[in-house]
């Protein structure tokens, strides 16, 4: 993350100390936090603003993070996520990599760990959305009959 450009998460909990805290460690690191507070506000963020990660709380009352997960991945399917949970089972962390989830950590999150996969994530996003670009501007060079 040492490039000029800041990642830009969306933070999604519940829990708002837990909240509060890891968005303020993420932004010490030099990380653009955006906040939620459950599932569907979530959605509504995601819809009006482009992100390179989205932690997503896997328990929350209302739309739970596999539904969020789901509703996000149908409408931006090029969006990295990674399941945060304190009741996280192998079971709910296969579900949520068999909906697209790009990782799954366990709180308490150890912010390094989380980090590094913050940075792949992004690595990944950036990526995506290049090939995507690319495609793009075939498709527009394609369609000119120059």
């Amino acid at each position: 993350m040492e490039d000029g450009l800041k990642t830009r998460v969306l933070l999604v909990d519940d829990e708002e100390d837990f909240l509060s805290v890891l968005s303020e460690r993420l932004e010490a690191r030099n990380l653009k936090v955006s906040q939620a507070t459950g599932g569907e506000q979530a959605v509504e963020i995601v819809d009006q603003k482009d992100f390179d990660v989205v932690l997503l709380d896997l328990s929350m009352p209302g739309m739970d993070g596999l539904e969020t997960l789901k509703k996000i991945k149908a409408d931006h399917p090029e969006t990295e996520i990674i399941i945060l949970t304190g009741h996280g089972t192998v079971q709910a962390g296969v579900e949520a990599m068999k909906l697209g989830a790009e990782d799954f950590v366990e709180k308490p999150v150890d912010i390094h760990v989380l980090m590094e996969k913050i940075q792949d994530a992004r690595e990944k996003h950036v990526l995506v959305m290049q090939e995507k670009s690319r495609e793009e501007i075939e498709k527009i060079l394609k369609s000119k009959s120059w």
